[in-house]
């Protein structure tokens, strides 16, 4: 379990009743997220409260009125889910920056500026970001946000989220050193060894990773490598 020391209050009001439980900060992210609540692992103790910092537990014929079970592990995951965290100033600093730094990474991942066709740097949107006071939920999942923060950003820069198809001609000495970063960074559609011993292949993937895709196939090969945007 984690420690009391590390865990943060995270409280309910339902049915004229308050329920607390003490859980992981990080566990309450990942399970605002989506992932399962793990009691033995995320909670500091395996109990429902009705007042956590006195150690005052809930009436178990509460719990079952509200919740229809008195089973912890479903009990907490709606605590979580559904009501307040109780964060100190520093961990929400913290958890705030990390996910609006994995909110501009998916963003710069993803989205390129349709009039040049090239990507946006994460520097350029985390500006824009700053200039259109964009708030970032520290427990919201970084696909929701994304969405919102787009729709903030379109006023002060052409954006959308675009895939691209590029096509890649190898020398066959360089095909299985590279293989795996062209797969990891896209869908490999389509393949062919040529007569010459070349390899040519065609990979989708999002549009803002045009450009390090070519640095890391122009690295692999020594620039040897042949990289075009397939219209």
């Amino acid at each position: 379990m984690v420690s009391m020391e590390k865990a943060v209050t995270a409280h309910l009001d339902r049915g004229g009743f308050r329920f607390e439980v003490l859980v992981d900060p990080e566990a309450a992210q990942r399970i605002r997220e989506g992932k399962a609540l793990e009691v033995m692992e995320d909670l500091a103790a395996d109990q429902i409260f009705k007042d956590a910092s006195k150690g005052d537990r809930a009436a178990d014929e509460n719990i079952k009125k509200v919740f229809g079970t008195v089973e912890v592990g479903p009990v907490a995951a709606v605590i979580v889910k559904e009501g307040e965290i109780q964060l100190t100033t520093a961990q929400r600093k913290e958890m705030t920056d990390r996910k609006r730094k994995a909110i501009i990474s998916e963003i710069a991942r993803n989205a390129i500026n349709p009039q040049t066709k090239t990507p946006h740097p994460a520097a350029r949107i985390e500006m824009a970001m700053d200039e259109a006071r964009v708030k970032v939920d520290p427990f919201k999942p970084v696909e929701e946000q994304v969405k919102v923060v787009l729709e903030a950003l379109r006023p002060l820069l052409p954006i959308r989220f675009e895939k691209v198809n590029m096509a890649v001609r190898l020398k066959g000495e360089d095909y299985a050193k590279c293989i795996g970063d062209i797969k990891n960074f896209g869908t490999l559609k389509r393949e062919e060894w040529q007569s010459n011993g070349m390899w040519i292949g065609v990979v989708e993937m999002p549009a803002g990773l045009q450009t390090d895709f070519m640095e890391k196939m122009n690295e692999k090969t020594r620039g040897s490598v042949e990289v075009r945007i397939l219209k």
